[in-house]
């Protein structure tokens, strides 16, 4: 289904134009020159999390204002984030590194490493917040992760070569597994410890989003420009939905409604209806956006644009960009803790 293109909400110039940027920027370094006691604590305001492949570094967003608040040093390359069941670490993937980075977001730095296999991905969280996933690509592999302890409880090959992301199932019963050179999502039996099944899908599998009742999964399938809906007690395709070009990030509204995708080589998200599973909007956000966040009221949605080095906020309601934020370079996707 195509879409017709949507005008500027408001007017507002590309993000990626000049004097767009030097606003951004300077917005920026207003909200960073705050001292740190006017930071609010993590657990009384909700932060958006912004991983800057190339800056090296986290930005944190504060969500009400959407003022970049802080910047967290990350390694070299971060890419994946996720979160404890305590919501005090948050856990960050150092591609070159080979680690996954433990930040204390109370003291704002890097206070532990655990060592990953070459090329750690995304990293994804069970519902409780205990057990972390991570995709690491040149080993063909899902490592799974005590979270509290930080010790590595298993690694689990995959058919996929060069895995990207592994998403729990609300239930926490399954892993979805997508991968680069792959035309199917693997499914790993998590109790187990081992590969159950796989699903043909199109090809290039990426960014994978559960609905909350965990009936249906949505997979975006890069090089075939299509959304591929699962019936997941079936492990099976149970619909193709046509997306834009490059379809790439997953994100889901907490309530289900909604499955909204990137599509990096058309700059825009678009909007799926989940109970229809068709698309209902389309949104024109930076260049190439990637790995996406919903706030926990289902509001607003973060945009990571990878090579306009911003995030777009966008009003889910209204299908309305509010404001873009500029992030640092090269931003991979953007995390918002869950309210456990």
């Amino acid at each position: 289904m195509t879409m017709p293109p949507l005008p500027s909400p408001t007017g507002l110039p590309s993000p990626c134009q000049p004097q767009r940027r030097q606003a951004l920027a300077a917005a920026g370094a207003l909200a960073l020159s705050l001292p740190a006691c006017a930071l609010l604590p993590a657990a009384q305001a909700q932060r958006v999390y912004v991983a800057n492949e190339k800056s090296g570094d986290i930005a944190v967003i504060d969500l009400a204002s959407d003022a970049v608040i802080q910047r967290i040093p990350a390694g070299k390359k971060p890419r994946g984030m996720a979160g404890d069941a305590s919501g005090r670490f948050l856990f960050v993937s150092d591609q070159p590194g080979n680690d996954l980075l433990v930040i204390d977001l109370q003291q704002g730095k890097v206070v532990d490493r655990v060592d990953l296999g070459k090329s750690p991905e995304a990293v994804y969280a069970s519902a409780d917040g205990r057990l972390l996933a991570v995709a690491v690509e040149e080993d063909n592999a899902v490592i799974l992760i005590d979270s509290a302890s930080r010790k590595v409880l298993a690694t689990i090959k995959v058919r996929g070569e060069n895995p990207e992301h592994a998403v729990f199932s609300p239930d926490g019963r399954w892993l979805y597994v997508s991968a680069e050179n792959a035309e199917q999502v693997d499914v790993v039996d998590v109790a187990a410890r081992r590969m159950h099944t796989s699903i043909n899908v199109g090809k290039r599998p990426r960014g994978i989003g559960f609905t909350p009742d965990g009936r249906k999964a949505y997979a975006a399938c890069e090089l075939a420009d299509e959304v591929h809906v699962i019936d997941v007690a079936g492990h099976r395709t149970s619909k193709v939905i046509k997306a834009g070009k490059r379809v790439n990030g997953v994100t889901m509204t907490p309530d289900g409604r909604l499955a909204i995708v990137s599509n990096g080589g058309d700059n825009d998200v678009l909007f799926i209806d989940t109970a229809l599973d068709q698309v209902v909007a389309r949104v024109p956000v930076g260049k190439r956006p990637w790995n996406m966040a919903v706030d926990a009221r289902g509001e607003k949605l973060y945009v990571a644009n990878g090579r306009s080095d911003s995030v777009t906020v966008i009003a889910i309601a209204s299908r309305s960009v509010l404001r873009e934020v500029a992030v640092g370079e090269l931003p991979w996707g953007a995390y918002i803790p869950p309210r456990r």
